[in-house]
């Protein structure tokens, strides 16, 4: 008997453990592919999949037969119809799980803040996406893949008014110019104040929508200006943004991600 209790409450504990770890994973790949076609997808893989229960339940025994084929391969279907995401995710974990980011991982940010500081003393206009979970694939896809070390004078010959791409946002991840001449959505929210430009509404409309930190030159005023979640705060100087970036993309926020996913599964 105290042995069947002890396995019972062994066993309690190991299901607890598999169910924390599934709700992770899933969080996780949730995050990877939110705002994405990939996300879009598998929307109507499950559409799919409710549409193969009820046929049955109907009487709708073709379409049913033809479902159940089509499910039958569904493991096939979902490498091949998310192998970038299975690629993206395997790389974040690599690199996530196993080695945090050091001091001189952030590196880059110094050069992006030293780029903005110039465009703002000429009065050049910017605009510069940091991603975060969300690597927004599709922004991506519809600019210029450029894909280099971050770099001030290639920030600066990007957004050099005689540039083709200058009127778009260049897109950074993980230290690296993944992309440029972006196209970003607007916020269309009527209360904006009409004092702000395009680029002003076009990086409140992606950080309301996404995870990025965005950070907007004028090129009326050269004045700097960061975006967080939809919000903008305007005038800031070089080390108030190398403050506020250095506390978002730090180590130590990073090693807290793995707590706050929790937090959030069991909040929500």
């Amino acid at each position: 008997m105290v042995e069947f209790l002890h396995t019972l409450i062994n066993s309690r504990w190991l299901d607890l453990l598999d169910i924390i770890i599934v709700a992770v994973l899933i969080y996780q790949v949730l995050l990877i592919i939110r705002g994405t076609r990939a996300f879009q997808i598998l929307l109507g893989l499950f559409l799919i999949f409710i549409i193969y229960q009820f046929s049955l339940l109907l009487g709708f025994y073709t379409l049913h037969w033809i479902l159940k084929g089509f499910l039958s391969s569904i493991v096939i279907i979902v490498i091949v119809l998310f192998q970038n995401e299975f690629r993206r995710a395997l790389a974040k974990f690599g690199k996530t799980s196993f080695a945090l980011n050091s001091a001189s991982e952030l590196s880059h940010l110094d050069k992006v803040i030293k780029a903005c500081t110039t465009m703002s003393l000429k009065r050049i206009g910017a605009l510069i996406v940091f991603t975060r979970d969300n690597k927004l694939p599709v922004i991506v896809e519809g600019g210029v893949a450029i894909d280099a070390v971050v770099s001030d004078a290639l920030i600066l010959s990007i957004f050099h008014p005689s540039s083709p791409i200058h009127d778009g946002a260049v897109i950074i991840d993980d230290g690296r110019i993944v992309a440029a001449g972006c196209f970003l959505p607007l916020a269309i929210e009527p209360m904006i104040e009409k004092v702000y430009g395009t680029r002003h509404r076009a990086a409140m409309g992606i950080s309301e929508d996404t995870d990025t930190v965005v950070i907007v030159v004028s090129e009326e005023t050269g004045k700097i200006s960061l975006s967080i979640g939809g919000k903008i705060t305007k005038e800031q100087n070089p080390e108030s943004l190398g403050r506020v970036l250095n506390n978002i993309f730090s180590p130590e926020r990073n090693k807290t991600g793995f707590i706050t996913s929790l937090q959030k599964i069991f909040r929500n």
